[in-house]
């Protein structure tokens, strides 16, 4: 019998590549053979990123294709994004792995496709190649995806995605419930980019058919409801480096580790993390009103500030911030977020609410302040806040600013009531015993290595 041989391909974004490398790495230590396959923009940043890239580039082979787009265009416009992607992408995959194959003893065995990019299952079928489909999100989220034509039908949106009408749905007991002004294709971008984004969705339901397993980076325990609505999703996660005691890989930033020394200065359960992943932009008003709240709330805190965090403006702190905080505060431009949030010195994690982010805090025990953005996070928002119950969210002012008061307001809140904590530590037990031997997660990983090398 050979090595399995996969490849794997994720949609071009940071929350994307991080858990399908993850899964790749799980694979590997399988005794697989892997092809990581980014677009040239993203495969630089990666290698970039790294400070190490022996652990893995002596594993995983990692290569890259055109994703259509100009150097100087904008790939956080998931909308353009979306259109390259699909008509160039779509061709140069299919060279890629028709080049591979040449190779009587290196041919591809299952191709592994983020969801997002279901095209790349179409290119799988055509060469007659066994394949997955890989969510990396949350169950509910994929559920509603499969749920527009019903949603359609019900006239909750209209054909072009457009809700009717402002109001809460729930597409099962027990599921989130979620505004219709923040269903995932309409809060991204113009409308333009809604429109692209909603068709990008309603086309992966048809391709997702082609696959033979759909696995989800999520725990049965997590979401029980959602993986009942749709029991075609199989969840093999929590897909984390820590829970398999590896390293994080993957990321677009280089991570500054020296925050990890500072944390080590800090009281037990006493920082604030404040980090809002790789999409959230804000104005002048809002950058200062967070930095303030952060300064009135008298607590260690460290605070991931992208250099692309402003929307085009620089974002000078506060007049006097920095002196005032001092060695109170750390900053730093990206952070090494799976071993931040596991260091002892964390009390809670006020985030964008991006899966990756909320399962990391998830699977440490950390409560949660939500500040969602676009896209998912509105509804990972709502299951920190209604259904776990591990976190609060935020009230904006009439001109939607948060302001610095309800921010440490918030905080005191949390931090005040001990059960938030008690409740996270439930939640991180129960979650990470879907990953362990014998748990619904492992069970489906193991069964899905064995269907793999059945194919050889």
């Amino acid at each position: 019998m050979g090595i399995p041989h996969i490849l794997a391909i994720p949609f071009a974004a940071q929350g994307h590549v991080i858990p399908l490398m993850e899964l790749c790495q799980c694979l590997i230590n399988q005794g697989f053979k892997v092809t990581f396959v980014n677009t040239d923009h993203n495969h630089k940043r990666v290698i970039n990123a790294m400070s190490n890239t022996s652990h893995i580039e002596n594993q995983i082979r990692l290569v890259s294709i055109p994703d259509g787009m100009e150097p100087w265009e904008d790939r956080n416009d998931l909308g353009k994004l979306c259109e390259a992607t699909q008509k160039i992408m779509r061709v140069k995959l299919e060279e890629l792995i028709t080049k591979i194959n040449e190779s009587e003893s290196d041919k591809i065995t299952c191709v592994i496709a983020d969801e997002s990019f279901g095209w790349a299952l179409e290119v799988a079928e055509k060469l007659n190649i066994k394949r997955a489909a890989f969510w990396p999100a949350a169950a509910a989220l994929l559920a509603l995806g499969f749920s527009i034509p019903k949603l359609i039908h019900d006239a909750v949106i209209n054909n072009n995605g457009v809700p009717v009408n402002n109001q809460k749905i729930q597409l099962a007991p027990k599921m989130p419930t979620m505004k219709t002004e923040h269903l995932v294709w309409a809060c991204i971008g113009d409308a333009i980019t809604q429109r692209i984004v909603f068709e990008t969705m309603s086309r992966n339901n048809q391709y997702v058919k082609l696959a033979d397993w759909i696995l989800c980076n999520s725990a049965n325990d997590l979401e029980p409801a959602a993986f009942a609505f749709a029991p075609e999703i199989l969840p093999i996660g929590p897909m984390l480096a820590s829970t398999r005691l590896g390293i994080s890989s993957g990321s677009f930033w280089a991570e500054d580790l020296t925050c990890l020394e500072w944390l080590d200065l800090q009281p037990p359960s006493s920082v604030i993390y404040v980090a809002f992943g790789s999409f959230t932009v804000f104005d002048k008003t809002q950058f200062h009103e967070l930095a303030l709240g952060l300064e009135i709330s008298k607590r260690p805190f460290l605070w991931v500030v992208r250099e692309d965090i402003g929307d085009g403006t620089s974002h000078a702190y506060p007049d006097g911030f920095l002196e005032s905080t001092g060695s109170r505060g750390r900053i730093v431009s990206w952070a090494p977020q799976q071993k931040v949030l596991g260091h002892g010195s964390i009390a809670c994690f006020l985030t964008h609410c991006g899966w990756n982010s909320t399962l990391e805090g998830v699977s440490n025990g950390v409560p949660f302040l939500c500040w969602p953005y676009f896209a998912d996070q509105f509804m990972n928002e709502s299951y920190i806040c209604d259904v776990w119950k591990v976190g609060l969210g935020f009230k904006r002012d009439e001109s939607g600013i948060i302001k610095q008061g309800e921010i440490k307001a918030k905080v005191d809140q949390l931090l005040g009531d001990e059960e938030f904590k008690a409740r996270a530590f439930k939640l991180k037990e129960l979650t990470m015993n879907n990953v362990m031997a014998g748990g619904q997660s492992d069970i489906i990983f193991k069964n899905f290595i064995e269907w793999i090398n059945s194919q050889v």
